[in-house]
């Protein structure tokens, strides 16, 4: 199965989230813009996409930093509209970096203005298609997915992955609720028709119960061991940082798992580790996925 003429996906390594052009006649919707490092190549990116037509607006699924880093920079560029899910429409408004998950995580965005709001259950014209907002809670408690019942199509952000999904936030280190969460919501894309899946990182794909499979057993694992989704959660937000700024100094890295909210309050609740153990496996750990190598005195990002 292809993509509708009237759907473009830019696949975006990361640090940015894909972004998914929708034409409707000479005006386009985008979905979720990039991480902020990336502005410059999102706006050159998107502007050949568009070839001429106009950014109407940009929609986002969810509010972490490499979906909606690029979103300031692509207002300014196109003089577009932007749209979020109603529930994080207030954190963006007061620019909480905290409920944002950027100095939690310690990465970055530049402060953007919401123009609507998009809540559950909205219906909404794209492509020259028809699509329903659907919650779709546990990564972001406040994500939404767009799902197209006639194209059988569905954006799903980080909902659902080719082979898993978005980190558990909430769980690792908030009050709980994600694992129930994604469970619905990976229940409730089960019950969708969807032949296709746009997805936020990866390339579009028709295996959808193979990926809902994949979904499934990593959330069991998790449901089963903590500490092996507060160590995915590590992994992945490490990995990360390394890829924006390319190395840390090993030295530094004990004291910087400790100093960030989201390594310190998820090695409290799940593994109980000193910084410097903590430091010791991930820089194995990481080393052995071909992820980083020891460069000296540095971690460098591989």
């Amino acid at each position: 199965m292809t993509l509708p003429p009237g759907i473009e996906v830019i696949e975006r390594g990361w640090l940015s989230a894909n972004n998914v052009l929708l034409f409707d006649g000479p005006e386009a919707t985008l979905v979720d813009s990039g991480y902020v490092s990336h502005a410059v190549q999102t706006v050159a990116l998107v502007g050949d996409v568009l070839a001429g037509r106009r950014l109407a607006r940009l929609i986002n699924t969810h509010s972490h930093s490499d979906h909606i880093g690029c979103n300031a920079a692509v207002q300014r560029a196109f003089n577009c509209r932007i749209g979020v899910p109603e529930g994080m429409a207030g954190a963006v408004a007061r620019w909480d970096e905290e409920a944002l998950l950027l100095s939690v995580a310690a990465q970055q965005g530049e402060p953007f203005q919401v123009d609507f709001t998009l809540a559950p259950g909205e219906c909404l014209v794209m492509g020259g298609l028809e699509w329903q907002a659907l919650p779709a809670p546990g990564h972001d408690m406040d994500a939404l997915v767009f799902h197209s019942p006639d194209a059988r199509l569905l954006i799903s952000g980080d909902a659902l992955w080719r082979d898993g999904f978005g980190i558990l936030f909430v769980e690792v280190i908030g009050a709980g609720g994600g694992l129930t969460a994604v469970r619905e919501t990976l229940e409730a894309i089960a019950r969708l028709p969807v032949d296709l899946v746009i997805p936020g990182h990866g390339a579009p794909f028709v295996e959808v119960d193979e990926a809902l499979r994949a979904a499934f057993s990593r959330l069991h694992a998790f449901e089963q061991d903590g500490a092996r989704m507060a160590r995915n959660a590590i992994r992945a937000c490490i990995t990360f940082m390394l890829l924006e700024q390319r190395s840390i100094d090993l030295d530094a890295l004990p004291a910087y798992l400790d100093e960030v909210y989201l390594y310190r309050e998820a090695n409290r609740r799940f593994l109980g580790l000193t910084p410097e153990a903590l430091a010791a496996w991930l820089v194995t750990d990481l080393e052995r996925a071909g992820v980083a190598c020891r460069k000296g005195h540095l971690l460098v990002v591989t």
